[in-house]
Order: C-alpha cells, then sequence, then structure tokens
C-alpha cells in the first residue's frame, strides 16, 4: 500500500522495521514515537497499535499536500478500475 501511495502523490515513504523488543525499550518510549504497528503522515500520527484502512492513510496525504481527498471506491470500483 505505502509504496503504490508514494508513486501516486510524489511523497517520500519511510518504513521502519525492528524487533518488537525494540519498540519497548526507555530509549524509544523518550524518542515521543508511535507505538508499533504505526502509520504517520507528517507529524501527523494517524494510528498506533492497530492496522489503518488505505483510503484513511490516501486522505491524510491528500490533506498534507493540500489537495482534495479522494473518493472511497466500492469493491467493483477497485477491481474494475472506475
Amino acid at each position: 500500500m505505502m509504496p503504490r501511495l508514494g508513486e501516486k502523490y510524489d511523497v517520500e515513504i519511510e518504513t521502519v522495521s525492528k524487533p518488537m523488543e525494540d519498540y519497548q525499550t526507555d530509549e524509544y518510549f523518550e524518542q515521543d514515537l508511535p507505538v508499533a504497528p504505526a502509520v504517520m503522515v507528517g507529524d501527523e500520527i494517524l494510528v498506533e497499535g492497530s492496522n489503518i484502512d488505505e483510503h484513511e492513510v490516501e486522505k491524510a496525504i491528500c490533506y498534507h499536500l493540500g489537495l482534495n481527498p479522494p473518493e472511497k471506491k466500492g469493491f467493483l470500483g477497485r477491481v474494475l478500475g472506475r
């Protein structure tokens, strides 16, 4: 999901993956970073500790870039590309 949205909106996507133990250290909490798994757009934490819908991430990217949010497509719209 993230690489596709990065290409679509020409934004930099940074993925950080560490062992779960690294996210539970005092040093990690001192950095004021969200609990994994998490998604941030700019300095805004969209979700932490759970998953998020791709459409919600895309809306946040559009808001951050000053663009109109995309319409949410239903299942058939996604399959048929409409």
